[in-house]
């Protein structure tokens, strides 16, 4: 139940965190070694920084476009020097309107275009914070996580899903008297066809995963791999990951009864990086999580969450860490 966030939309996001800090006071000493340290990392990033505070200052500017303008007697005008002319102004916020604009039109592509053209080519979906059984015409089910998303392609030679995003334990129907047709998960380039009852399908990284919760299944990659195997029979309780370049391998650190404990309302978490835990929450709870210090987004963490109480197990794990938090709307700063 793991995800990469595309390198780009992470500058972009880090870039934002560091420009929230620096506006907000003075970096104490470790988090100016933190900041100099990602800005010499990659040749984006300062160039993003600088994009970042642009457009924090932008949108300050803009937060005060319609306070009251206390206006001079006549004979103080007369005498004041010129203003500078309407058209100027007007190009001055235009510039500024229009960079905002195009700030929220970046973040909506990122955010937001890729969910719409899978909620367009899906089948059933769900969103944020949203678990859904759904029952197939063979009697198969199907728990979707939140923003997740399938298709059906179903022929007279086999029941074929297509898990188009996010993570989905699937209850196959079996094969019998009734239903001779194999049924077969599709996702990032492997297909897993069933031998048992239920396993789970997810990302991971630039590829996908797959844990067995009963009885068996085959994962197969649909092109040979740049190394390792491209085939493998799963059994009850194991786990396994797979991509393009590294074929399939064991994955005995995912418990997949655990990385699909969402089914049972819970996020359950052992010795996980914070930044992963966080970027977990941020799939279920309202508003966006940040963190803002380089060494407490690598702290470990342990603990079982309430999909239905995030904002108090937030609360408990910043307490926890002893960290520093910033609550904003739609915002969540953590340093």
């Amino acid at each position: 139940m793991s995800s990469e966030i595309p390198p780009e939309q992470a500058i972009r996001e880090q870039a934002a965190e560091w420009a929230v800090l620096l506006d907000a006071g003075s970096l104490s000493p470790e988090q100016r070694q933190a900041l100099a340290a990602w800005r010499d990392a990659d040749p984006r990033h300062a160039p993003a920084l600088t994009f970042a505070q642009g457009t924090w200052a932008d949108l300050g500017r803009l937060g005060h476009l319609d306070e009251t303008v206390a206006v001079p007697p006549p004979a103080a005008l007369a005498a004041a020097p010129r203003p500078v002319t309407g058209r100027r102004r007007r190009s001055r916020l235009g510039w500024a309107a229009t960079s905002t604009a195009l700030l929220l039109l970046a973040v909506f592509a990122v955010d937001r275009a890729p969910g719409v053209l899978i909620q367009m080519s899906a089948d059933y979906a769900t969103g944020r914070g949203e678990i859904r059984q759904v029952t197939l015409p063979d009697g198969s089910r199907i728990d979707l996580d939140s923003h997740s998303a399938i298709s059906l392609a179903f022929s007279d030679s086999e029941r074929r899903v297509k898990l188009l995003a996010g993570d989905a334990v699937f209850s196959a129907a079996p094969i019998g008297e009734r239903e001779t047709r194999p049924f077969v998960v599709e996702y990032a380039g492997a297909s897993t066809r069933a031998l048992g009852t239920r396993f789970v399908v997810g990302g991971a990284g630039q590829g996908g995963w797959v844990g067995m919760l009963e009885h068996s299944t085959r994962v197969s990659l649909q092109e040979p791999p740049v190394a390792g195997v491209a085939e493998q029979v799963l059994n009850e309780g194991q786990s396994l990951r797979y991509d393009r370049e590294h074929g399939i391998r064991p994955w005995p650190q995912q418990d997949p009864l655990r990385a699909s404990a969402w089914q049972r309302g819970l996020l359950v978490f052992e010795r996980e990086p914070l930044a992963a835990v966080v970027a977990q929450i941020n799939r279920y709870r309202g508003g966006h999580v940040m963190i803002g210090d380089a060494a407490l987004a690598k702290r470990e963490v342990s603990g079982m969450f309430r999909l239905d109480n995030l904002d108090q197990s937030l609360a408990m794990l910043t307490d926890e860490l002893k960290a520093r938090r910033v609550d904003v709307p739609g915002l969540t700063l953590i340093y």
